[in-house]
């Protein structure tokens, strides 16, 4: 098995934590992404979207997207689980991946900042503006739908790990990164701060 991934991208990150979390060993193939190298012919040919992740099995299948790399982990090797066992709270659960997935992240993933800047002309400090806009957009929503989840816990989703607090941990290292005050969001740090204590979560940090 093998992932190529690019340390600071927030999608290569959620991989490396359900790897991780399943105690799943995968060769690491990591792609400069500001040089460009995700766009090597080589690479293309893996994955055509040419972007990061993407999961190379034993049997030469790739598998792309954050997402469906993770379930499929998750369906693979189905110990410990990602998802909760009850229908209408993997729904929850789905959703508010998909909120930082669909929502949050495509906004302000590395291209789109780039674009803005070297594309548009657009200064720095408006892209800085730009990304802060649409994570606290994103991060009221989130705030909101963590304060009655299906199962109460420390994590997303009751007292282990899964699917939410993979998709969740990345995004507000990004929020940091950017220096976005976190304040007002108490629910959201303390379930950051839960994942921080476990080695999963801290052997996949780009740190």
């Amino acid at each position: 098995m093998r992932l190529y991934h690019f340390s600071l991208s927030s999608a290569s990150y959620r991989v490396r934590i359900a790897l991780n979390l399943k105690g799943i060993d995968a060769e690491s193939v990591s792609l400069r992404l500001r040089d460009g190298e995700q766009r090597d012919p080589a690479y293309a040919a893996v994955n055509p979207q040419c972007l990061v992740p993407t999961l190379v099995l034993d049997d030469g299948t790739a598998l792309t997207q954050s997402q469906a790399i993770i379930e499929y982990l998750d369906e693979a090797h189905p110990e410990p689980p990602l998802l909760p066992r009850e229908a209408r709270a993997r729904a929850w659960v789905r959703a508010v991946a998909q909120t930082i997935a669909c929502d949050i992240h495509p906004l302000n993933n590395l291209r789109v900042l780039q674009y803005l800047e070297r594309d548009l002309g657009q200064a720095p400090e408006a892209v800085k503006a730009w990304y802060a806009h649409w994570v606290r957009l994103g991060f009221d929503a989130l705030e909101r739908q963590l304060a009655d989840p299906p199962l109460s816990g420390r994590f997303c989703c009751g007292d282990a790990p899964g699917l939410a607090d993979i998709f969740l941990v990345p995004q507000v290292r990004n929020a940091r990164r950017y220096q976005l005050d976190l304040a007002a969001y108490p629910r959201i740090v303390a379930i950051d701060a839960a994942c921080a204590e476990l080695d999963a979560f801290r052997r996949a940090s780009p740190e």
